[in-house]
């Protein structure tokens, strides 16, 4: 069992490097576009039409992108005030619970939100700007990072579970520990 997790993390930590190269790449992108935008308007007095909507449309893929491997780095917000108290077996038990309460609601925010660009790709949706830019292609970003959030959140679960059996909460501190260090 613990090897196929191991499989299991190295796949999910590869897609979680891929989409964070990804969002950096958007980011980067978006950059790009702002100097130019800057530069067309203030040297040549011609400002762009495109230049706003297409960088809203990467800074929010960007953000998207970064969920999997924000969890992994345990970036999100977490109160722990509470938690912390507990010896680390209950600590273990209650944060494998609250993993998978998670991992309920974000297979429905993946389910509902690939509903959603699945239904802009049949009807053929469009921007309401002058680009008229298919709309399941920004939104599709947001499928992707459900999804990798989705997986990483397994992926923490099973840590968490594997933990619990063995009996050997020494990684599950560490990583208590790490989080209080950020």
């Amino acid at each position: 069992m613990e090897k196929l997790f191991h499989v299991y993390d190295r796949a999910v930590l590869a897609l979680s490097r891929l989409a964070a190269v990804v969002a950096g790449l958007c980011i980067l992108a978006v950059a790009f576009i702002v100097c130019y935008e800057i530069v067309m308007r203030g040297l040549f007095g011609a400002p762009t039409e495109w230049v706003l909507e297409i960088s809203t449309y990467l800074i929010i893929a960007a953000g998207f992108l970064g969920f999997g491997v924000t969890l992994r780095r345990r970036g999100h917000i977490q109160v722990d005030f509470v938690v912390e108290r507990f010896s680390p077996r209950v600590r273990c038990v209650t944060e494998l619970l609250m993993t998978l309460l998670a991992v309920l609601i974000f297979f429905i925010f993946m389910t509902e939100s690939t509903d959603f660009v699945l239904a802009s790709y049949e009807y053929h949706k469009l921007s309401p700007s002058i680009l008229r830019f298919p709309l399941w292609i920004p939104q599709l970003p947001l499928v992707l990072g459900f999804g990798l959030l989705f997986l990483e959140l397994i992926r923490q679960g099973w840590a968490d579970a594997l933990a619990l059996v063995k009996g050997d909460y020494s990684e599950f501190q560490a990583n208590v520990a790490e989080r209080r260090d950020d």
